[in-house]
């Protein structure tokens, strides 16, 4: 059995797109028993999930994995993929690379933000089955 790989999402405050996009990519991955786990990282981070992002995901029996948690060096080293929301400061480039996504404001419409977040995530996952990086 392979070892569980991780997928990480950034955004600025850890607090609304990154728990969204980690918390459907981990429930289709799960669903597509593929072994990878996503987690998310704020640059920044809020000291709570965004309110609208916690009631956008308990709509859909979802939770986030971890209150908002700072950005590590060790997050980008040992992560298969990178995602970020928003441009990385210079401290914390990623050596493999890194996807930018932009998706609308959770705040400002929740369920715009969620389907292109979840849009954007079945693509990763099917890309992940073809080329999983390492």
């Amino acid at each position: 059995m392979n070892a569980m790989r991780t997928v990480l999402f950034i955004c600025e405050h850890g607090s609304a797109k990154s728990v969204v996009a980690a918390a459907h990519f981990n429930r289709l991955a799960a669903q597509r028993g593929l072994a990878f786990h996503a987690i998310s990282r704020g640059t920044s981070p809020d000291e709570v999930v965004h309110p609208v992002a916690l009631a956008g995901l308990a709509a859909e029996d979802l939770a986030p994995a971890t209150s908002p948690t700072a950005l590590e060096e060790g997050d980008l080293t040992g992560a298969a993929r990178v995602i970020a929301f928003s441009e990385l400061p210079p401290a914390y480039r990623a050596s493999g690379g890194m996807e930018l996504w932009t998706v609308p404001p959770i705040s400002e419409d929740y369920e715009r933000s969620r389907s292109a977040i979840v849009a954007k995530v079945e693509r990763l996952l099917g890309d992940l089955v073809v080329t999983p990086r390492t």
